[in-house]
């Protein structure tokens, strides 16, 4: 840490080499790629090493090695993710611990030293074993003993501890054990909160970033695309200064449905995101000290409090940067790491790419995540003649330019996929892709688009990684601006999952593969909570879609939803699917049946339904979803649906039934001594889905839907069903340091008051909920896979018990993955 942000640039003399980092980031059988930001240029070395019996406390042989050159993003920030590749064609082998250490240039420094600044910083060290060296576990070759790590939402002064801590304990109390320690980490979505930014925070980043990159941006003011704008330098956009230019100018969302406070900090420029990531994952670059505000009053109260929360935030920081050193790291995008609703629907697009500073605040949202989190998820898109080591050579000439290069510019973005604006009416392009209508990134000179979403494969199982944010099918028509999306087009279907699974397939086909599990990171949930469904649909009724995020929601979408749960389950019988978004934790298990009609055929245009009936069997299959969320943004929502309060309201299972063409329905309604039978209205095109439930109504009156024809059998069909959440045990080996205590305490009354109302609310009982994990939380995913059917998949989710909040608990569900029969269907004869 430093002493103060007003001389930035001469006490940055002073700090280590590595301002972040390392971070242990794709990591494969023949390549380990290792992410890293330095204060100045460096070619950089990355050299892995075998340990003596695979246990990590002795190393053996360096059989991987690989070297490359920092990018100059900024006077004093260089950044590089260095990939080091086999020697003499070694393979990396599962089960088995590895070391690595770095080496830089010319400067004869290691690792240990590039870390360690003389007589300013205490000795830092990112090991946990007696060689001072970083390691990692290869993922087994046994799933039983497969250990995945995965949360979301990691909101710098968000409520409530930060869990990402959490992790180091995992690492540290098993990092010789290769089959026990945490073998793979997704971040899956919202790493940073670009909108909803702290005040004290901003004013930190305005300073780093502008230092950092030796020259301060300007930025597009009043005017649009047609008839030309203005310029203004980001400094003179004060911190909690920024709602009605956010709004205003940019077009941006985060503060409608009247919360202004979600961004009055908002982030606007390159320095203030890339700053935003190194604070995030380490504590280098933050004062030993915040100013607290200095005169009386709510806004002076509210400074305060935020500083005591992002202070609180940067305590543990150095537990985060050894653990993220330690093991294989994966992220992708939500919303919040570019801003609130972030392409959530096409009148989204429009009123902020349509608008100079809204369209620049994406691309350098964007911009920083294909630095921080892109690179290492696919270092192969970064290597020669790639996009990626293009879309890099640019970006050194843009800043080298101070930022006034607009060609440059340009053409990042079109690396960037940001659409071009139609010059007749200052909207970004769009172009049709099936019946729906996407962000048109082909660019017209040829420029190649870089790809977000990926997949791994390891030895037992693969990830496959979702972008559900820039391939978005937006629905036609002019008054259908703020209708949800399909959060894959046609085209993302076919890209992001029918083409990895058919890889795998033919891996497995030429003796390549023996992959037996299929993991899924889908940012957003397939399956809500009730109340959150409840809310967006009311929401959505009312034109106000931008509160609750409505159109991130799968089943708003009949097409999208019914797509993919049968991309899936046509290749594979049993998913787990990781997500987080929603700021809880949960599982929930959906099985699903589809006969033949229901099952996709891929053609050059897409995908379309089979015509042919070849039998009316119906295929079983399964899915489980995995919910850990929030990392660090627990709110009073969440806090009510973890304690009992919530059991009043259990989830109940759903039973859903679906056809390709809409079938006749009926309705028998029942009052006593009759029976009543009335057509149902349905829509005149599919897909067309049907809660089936058990007869609702009194004893007066009571109603059913069925089918009218008992051979118009639906094509699929599926249930859902929640887990329950298993007593809280004590985790004896994670723990936290109390908190220090502020200096000026409340009056007596007020201290009795509130600490009965405490003791109240931090009663055990109250809080052993039955469903959901509502404070903050990371989870670790295991497996039971015997060779029989008899498979299953479990989450702990820790999190700190606020009984004992100084403590950590876990919570476990258990989740059988049983191919089911179908329930029957309630039918009628005509």
């Amino acid at each position: 840490m430093i002493d103060t942000y007003s001389d930035f640039e001469e006490q940055l003399t002073h700090l280590p080499l590595i301002l972040a980092g390392p971070i242990l980031r794709r990591t494969d059988p023949d390549g380990v790629t290792v992410w890293l930001a330095l204060k100045a240029p460096s070619v950089v070395t990355l050299r892995v090493y075998t340990t003596i019996a695979g246990q990590g406390k002795s190393l053996d042989r360096e059989q991987l090695t690989g070297s490359r050159a920092t990018v100059a993003v900024g006077k004093y920030l260089h950044i590089v993710a260095v990939t080091a590749k086999p020697i003499d064609g070694y393979l990396l082998e599962p089960g088995q611990i590895y070391a690595y250490d770095l080496e830089f240039g010319d400067r004869n420094q290691t690792l240990n030293d590039a870390l360690n600044a003389r007589d300013v910083f205490p000795v830092i060290t990112v090991s946990y074993l007696d060689h001072n060296l970083p390691t990692f576990a290869m993922p087994p070759d046994d799933l039983n003993h497969l250990r995945i790590v995965h949360g979301s939402c990691r909101k710098a002064h968000g409520n409530g501890q930060d869990a990402l801590p959490l992790l180091d304990g995992l690492i540290e109390q098993s990092a010789d054990q290769p089959n026990h320690r945490p073998h793979q980490l997704f971040l899956t979505g919202d790493q940073i909160y670009a909108d909803d930014v702290a005040d004290p925070l901003l004013a930190a980043l305005s300073d780093i970033g502008n230092t950092l990159l030796g020259w301060e941006e300007e930025l597009p003011y009043k005017g649009d695309f047609v008839k030309g704008y203005s310029w203004k330098k980001v400094s003179e956009w004060k911190p909690g200064q920024r709602t009605e230019i956010a709004r205003n100018y940019a077009g941006l969302t985060a503060m409608l449905e009247n919360q202004p406070e979600r961004a009055k900090s908002h982030l606007f420029s390159l320095g203030e995101y890339l700053g935003m990531y190194l604070l995030s994952w380490s504590p280098i670059l933050w004062v030993n000290h915040l100013t607290k505000g200095k005169t009386r009053g709510k806004k002076s109260k509210s400074w305060d409090e935020e500083v005591d929360a992002i202070q609180d935030f940067s305590r543990y920081l150095w537990q985060v940067r050894r653990s993220l050193a330690n093991i294989p790291t994966y992220m992708v995008f939500d919303d919040h790491d570019v801003s609130d609703d972030w392409y959530l629907n096409r009148e989204w697009c429009n009123r902020v790419l349509g608008k100079p500073l809204g369209r620049q605040i994406v691309q350098n949202g964007l911009l920083a995540y294909a630095l921080c989190q892109a690179w290492g998820n696919t270092p192969e898109q970064f290597t020669s003649e790639q996009p990626g080591e293009k879309f890099l050579q640019v970006l050194q000439q843009w800043s080298e330019s101070a930022g006034t290069d607009a060609s440059a510019w340009e053409t990042m973005g079109k690396y960037l996929g940001v659409p071009d604006i139609e010059a007749e009416t200052g909207l970004p392009k769009l172009k049709q892709d099936g019946a729906v209508l996407i962000l048109n990134r082909n660019n017209s000179d040829g420029t190649p688009t870089l790809t977000w979403h990926y997949s791994v494969r390891s030895f037992k199982h693969e990830v496959i990684v979702l972008d559900t944010r820039t391939w978005r099918g937006f629905p036609m028509g002019e008054d259908q601006a703020i209708a949800p999306p399909m959060l894959l087009s046609p085209t993302a279907f076919d890209q992001q999952i029918e083409d990895p699974l058919e890889e795998t397939d033919q891996l497995k086909a030429a003796g390549k593969s023996r992959i037996e599990a299929t993991l899924i990171v889908l940012p957003t949930n397939l399956i809500h909570a009730s109340l959150v469904d409840i809310a967006q649909r009311w929401h959505w009724h009312q034109g106000k879609v931008f509160g609750t995020d409505v159109g991130d929601s799968w089943n708003f979408h009949d097409v999208a939803f019914s797509k993919l749960l049968t991309a899936l389950f046509q290749r594979r019988d049993r998913i787990v699917l990781l997500s987080g978004d929603i700021h809880y934790g949960s599982v929930v298990r959906l099985n699903y049946w589809a006969n033949s009609r229901g099952r996709l055929q891929r053609q050059a245009v897409g995908y379309v339904w089979e015509a042919e009936e070849r039998d009316n069997h119906d295929s079983a299959s399964v899915l489980v979803q995995l919910t850990s969320s929030s990392i660090k943004n627990a709110d009073l929502k969440t806090y009510l649906v973890h304690t009992k309060v919530k059991s009043l309201a259990l989830e109940q299972s759903e039973y859903w039934v679906g056809w390709q063409t809409p079938p006749p329905l009926v309705e028998m309604i029942a009052t006593p001594g009759k029976v009543r039978i009335q057509d149902v209205p349905v829509p005149s095109q599919g897909p067309f889905w049907q809660q089936i439930q058990v007869p609702q109504g009194t004893w007066d009156i009571a109603w059913q839907v069925a089918l009218k024809e008992e051979r118009s059998q639906p094509d699929w069909r599926y249930r859902t069903a929640w887990s329950k959440r298993q007593k809280a045990e004590p985790v004896p080996w994670l723990k936290r340091h109390p908190q220090p205590e502020s200096g000026k305490k409340p009056p007596l009354w007020r201290r009795v008051l509130f600490g009965s109302l405490s003791w109240l609310w931090r009663n055990r009982w109250l809080q052993e909920g039955d469903e959901i994990v509502g404070c903050n939380n990371i989870s670790v995913i295991s497996f039971q896979w015997l060779p029989d059917e008899n498979k299953a998949v479990i989450q702990d989710v820790y999190w700190h018990p606020p009984w004992k909040p100084n403590t950590v608990v876990k919570s476990r569900y258990f989740e059988p993955l049983r191919l089911e029969s179908p329930p029957p269907l309630p039918t009628i004869n005509s």
